[in-house]
């Protein structure tokens, strides 16, 4: 048995944990292909398993005739729409609402559902995990590892690769999805959940999910996080797919939501999942109980308000809730707006459609149903028209919830009577809250009315999921060149206010915030803020694709703003709502000066712009706010705000939680500080956890110490070398510096990947400080070391870019001495012209000995001859295997220091010799490139060349290609029937021709080794 670790070692123990720990049938695919004894599929292109289904379908709908079942199965088949997701969405409706059906009964016409799964018998559903299941459609071949079938229908398919092998990432899992989408969209019609993994790190996501969004599950049971010593794999499967579980994702978990783009499919996380489990559970307590079902404490970006959306919809199903009435309550008009418009997408869910209460009026009349409702309301219209009024009794129902969204004390104005006046109104009813920011230490009211915490997930653990990124914090206040008496003094009795709110604040506060606004809104002040946004945004841009924020204090200054940026940037103008660089987006009415009524929007377009800014391809990269947006409002690619308001506590947060969203490679968000609110961000920041505080609002000085530290990694990689050429040469010495320091670097003990990995996170590290002197001094130096860094991966590593390049945020910098699309070719730089492999030239070969970097020549004929193996090993099993074996032992002798680079050079020049003869040998030896590689695997046997010559060799070479050709099916390579009857073929085929009996056995195996390669085009 062998010890190596391979593709099916993984799908060998997925499979195991299917069947020992979650009770599933296990099945072979080829065994129940077509054309099998125990065939279950009349075509490769048949994905639904029909006769399980139709058993299924009969165990769970008894009393529906059998005709109707069979036209329930008739209507599954059919595929109506030509787009995957919509169809994947009309099956997502006929799993979890059955499919109806009507027909006669004895005395009337019966309409019912066939459902497809019994959600609350787990046991009446048939459970089925299939390895190696074969698909062919449109001429498409193809074979996803596990696919996971309930009732006969695939709702999930699981992509693994081999943990051993470096280039079988979970990104090449995730990469290989896409090509199945697109070649045999079939078996994904009815997906609800996609895996992909190595064996040890795994990630789940839907049929629309990105690549950010590929998440791992990182509990089995939701009490308590798995061990990290345990496989991901194995707490993924274990927590997915025990059978309630998995129903339960399916039937409460999975939104579809159209965005600009098209319909997207979220399924919730596991933080997600698990959290819902637990409000449910606390809620049904309280209903019964004290009225309060706690808080729910989720970081700002891990998804809060779709965790809202779960839990409404489990809720109003709940049989002990007796179709419960849900009133979600806000504090402001955008953040209900925001919010319900979330559950309007999502209403499908919740099997109801939510509703906007317009007035008190509207409110009480809503409440006053019998059941049910989801009802979105601000607390405002809660409070008594009257201060010192009674809120009249609008309904003594138990089963009536109140969800607040961000439950404090300062949103809700608990002290003022929030309690009280909701109490009057629904004395029954519970409360529960959900939260970004944690509840204040001091704060008992919010306790009081909501409970304790029900579930918290953090800053640290959304980003260790790769739910978000840390934010940095800079300050540019000294970058402004104002007299002590022109800076505004942040007043802390200032409230924050909001947009709806500034001419009441204005009039309470008048002296105060007049003196405040005048300071901040100086011509001078706005101009110097308006120049300093443009260079550092500019500069940012360089390095990190992606948008930003600016958050004025009023209108006024946003508008003022908008007029001096567009002063220094003319080009960023656009009247057109989807055109243009920069926007400003607020409220106001038509009494408003004139000069604002441009960027005044109403509601809907104002809706559309946010689409337009959210779409990382648009031309809009700036936006500046008053209040708008600061909360609920989600952009991935927003990488920096710009802060230039008063703000503190909650509001402060959620603010400059908006740049921590996942985008690409973002390395983290920046918030930038004009007015100098460092000390309200550490008092905001009291009362997190300590682990989660170091990854808020992060000084810059840390960052600049991160960049240094990685910056002296690289840089004493290359102590003793003298790259200053690279910025002071002519062009031809700037140009040589590349290869001079690719060779400087390859004579180090690992040197290559030692510098690979240290450019990547110095890059990261940069990124985040662009703007500070200190990175400006040394950007020409990183410059260089991303040029060497780039020629190291044309010149020395595989084909092409990677995907996590072309996917990347992360620009390379544009040096002075070298253009940005400018990658050193080593070739070129030599003075070499670039060869093909198939036919290296002896002159090539001689030029390759001369250079004069022999650590680089190595490599750059290592990678070339690496290239031509791996071509080769697509149709030549012995052939590439034997160069693949001389080609390592050389290097491995070379990195042991056995023997000295110009030798190895010499070895390798005398493998490219070889190869280049073999390209030949068909010619000589007049076979044809598939006999050639059958020849050659006859011919690795000393005594059969010997004793049957060439000429018999290639006779049964070409008698092989015959019969193997002849008798090749689908899926031949996991058939063990159609293996044996091969191997009785081949070894008559040997016996035949007199090949050494004590041999045979090994040449079948070869032979047979060989065919896999070569006949996969064969058997379609």
């Amino acid at each position: 048995m062998s010890s190596n670790i391979t593709e099916s070692t993984v799908e060998d123990a997925a499979l195991g944990w299917f069947k020992d720990d979650l009770s599933y049938e296990i099945i072979h695919g080829p065994d129940i292909a077509p054309g099998e004894p125990q065939s279950e599929r009349e075509s490769y292109s048949d994905v639904i398993l029909v006769d399980r289904l139709r058993h299924a379908l009969a165990r769970i709908n008894p009393n529906i005739p059998e005709e109707i079942r069979e036209e329930a199965i008739r209507k599954l088949l059919r595929i109506e729409h030509p787009s995957l997701i919509q169809n994947n969405h009309q099956l997502h409706r006929y799993l979890v609402n059955g499919i109806p059906v009507e027909y006669q009964g004895k005395e009337r016409t019966i309409h019912d559902q066939v459902w497809l799964l019994d959600f609350n018998n787990l046991e009446k559903n048939n459970w089925l995990a299939v390895n190696q299941f074969t698909v062919i459609e449109n001429q498409h071949n193809r074979r996803p590892d596990v696919v996971i079938l309930v009732n006969g229908l695939p709702l999930a398919v699981i992509e693994l690769k081999n943990l051993a092998d470096k280039e079988a990432t979970v990104r090449s899992a995730f990469n290989q999805f896409q090509t199945y989408k697109a070649e045999i969209p079939s078996l994904f019609t009815f997906n609800e959940v996609l895996i992909a993994s190595d064996g040890v790190k795994a990630l789940a996501g839907t049929i629309t999910s990105d690549w950010e969004r590929f998440m791992p599950w990182r509990t089995i049971d939701g009490s308590e996080l798995s061990p990290t010593n345990l496989p991901q794999l194995e707490v993924l499967l274990k927590g997915i797919f025990q059978k309630e579980n998995f129903l339960e994702l399916i039937r409460h978990f999975i939104v579809f939501e159209a965005e600009r783009n098209g319909l997207s499919k979220k399924m919730a996380a596991y933080h997600q999942f698990h959290a819902v489990r637990k409000a449910i559970n606390q809620t049904v307590k309280a209903v019964q109980g004290n009225k309060r079902a706690g808080i729910v404490w989720h970081t700002q970006g891990s998804g809060k308000s779709l965790t809202m959306v779960f839990y409404a919809g489990k809720m109003a199903q709940h049989p002990v809730m007796e179709n419960p009435t849900l009133v979600v309550l806000t504090d402001r008009n955008d953040l209900d707006d925001q919010l319900f418009g979330t559950f309007a997408s999502c209403q499908e869910i919740l099997r109801q459609e939510p509703f906007q209460a317009t007035n008190r009026a509207d409110l009480r009349e809503r409440l006053k149903v019998a059941a049910g409702g989801v009802v979105f309301t601000t607390i405002q219209k809660f409070l008594p028209e009257t201060k010192g009024d009674r809120n009249p009794l609008l309904s003594d129902r138990r089963n009536i919830v109140v969800i607040a969204d961000e439950a404090h004390r300062s949103q809700y104005d608990f002290i003022d009577g929030f309690a009280k006046h909701m109490r009057d109104a629904l004395p029954n009813a519970s409360f529960i809250g959900f939260t970004a920011t944690p509840i204040e230490k001091t704060d008992r009211s919010t306790i009081a009315v909501f409970g304790d915490y029900i579930d918290v997930y953090g800053i640290r653990q959304s980003m260790e999921d790769g739910a978000t990124v840390p934010i940095y914090y800079e300050a540019r206040l000294a970058h402004l060149e104002l007299k002590e008496d022109e800076k505004p003094k942040i007043d802390p009795e200032f409230e924050e206010v909001t947009e709806d709110e500034e001419e009441s604040v204005r009039k309470k506060l008048k002296s105060k915030w007049a003196r405040m606004e005048a300071l901040v809104g100086a011509q001078k002040r706005i101009n110097q803020v308006a120049e300093d946004i443009v260079k550092h945004f500019e500069t940012r841009r360089t390095v990190l694709e992606g948008k930003a924020l600016i958050v004025g204090m009023s209108r006024r200054i946003c508008v003022e703003l908008y007029k001096a940026i567009v002063k220094l940037r003319p080009e960023w103008h656009n009247n057109d709502d989807q055109q243009g660089f920069i926007k400003v987006v607020m409220t106001g009415s038509a009494p408003d000066p004139v000069e604002w009524q441009p960027h005044i929007r109403d509601k809907a377009r104002r809706r559309k712009l946010g689409e337009i800014f959210k779409d990382e391809k648009s031309s809009i990269k700036l936006v500046i706010v008053r209040d708008m947006w600061l909360t609920g409002f989600d952009v991935p690619s927003l990488h920096t705000m710009y802060l230039d308001k008063p703000m503190r506590g909650h509001g402060l947060m959620q603010a400059i939680a908006r740049v921590n969203r996942v985008f690409k490679d973002k390395p983290g968000g920046l918030v930038v500080d004009y007015l100098g609110i460092a000390h309200e961000l550490k008092k905001a920041l009291a009362d997190y956890s300590e682990g989660d505080r170091k990854e808020i609002a992060v000084p810059e000085h840390i960052a600049l110490a991160l960049m240094a530290e990685k910056y002296e990694i690289v840089k004493a990689l290359f102590h003793g070398f003298d790259y200053s050429q690279f910025f002071q040469g002519t062009p031809q010495d700037r140009v040589r510096v590349v290869p001079a320091a690719m060779e400087y670097i390859l004579m180090l003990k690992d040197g290559k990947n030692r510098f690979l990995l240290g450019v990547a996170a110095l890059s990261k590290a940069f990124v985040l400080v662009v703007t500070h002197d200190k990175a400006k001094q040394i950007r020409e130096e990183i410059a260089f070391f991303q040029a060497v860094r780039s020629a190291f991966i044309k010149n020395t590593e595989g084909s092409g870019k990677a995907q996590e390049d072309l996917d990347s945020a992360i620009q390379q910098i544009i040096s002075k001495a070298v253009s940005s699309d400018q990658v050193v070719d080593i070739f070129s730089a030599a003075g070499i012209k670039k060869p093909d492999i198939s036919i290296l030239s002896d002159d090539f070969l001689q030029e390759v000995r001369k250079m004069p970097q022999k650590n680089l020549a190595l490599e750059l004929l290592r990678k070339l001859l690496n290239d031509e193996i791996k071509l080769r090993s697509k149709k030549f099993l012995v052939q590439s295997t034997s160069f693949s074996q001389m080609l390592e032992e050389s290097i491995r002798k070379y990195h042991n220091r056995a023997i000295e680079a110009a030798q190895v050079i010499d070895e390798l020049i005398k493998l490219a010799k070889e190869m280049r003869e073999a390209h030949h040998r068909g010619e000589n030896l007049g076979l044809r490139e598939d006999e050639l590689a059958f020849y050659d695997a006859l011919e690795t046997n000393d005594s059969a060349v010997k004793v049957l010559g060439d000429e018999v060799l290639k006779t049964i070479a070409c008698d092989l290609v015959e019969v193997i050709r002849n008798n090749v099916t689908i899926d031949w390579t996991v058939k063990e029937s159609v293996r044996a009857h091969l191997r009785t073929l081949v070894k008559r085929i040997l016996r035949k021709h007199g090949y050494p009996p004590d041999k045979q056995e090994k040449a079948t195996q070869t032979v047979l080794a060989q065919a896999e390669l070569i006949c996969k085009d064969w058997s379609s």
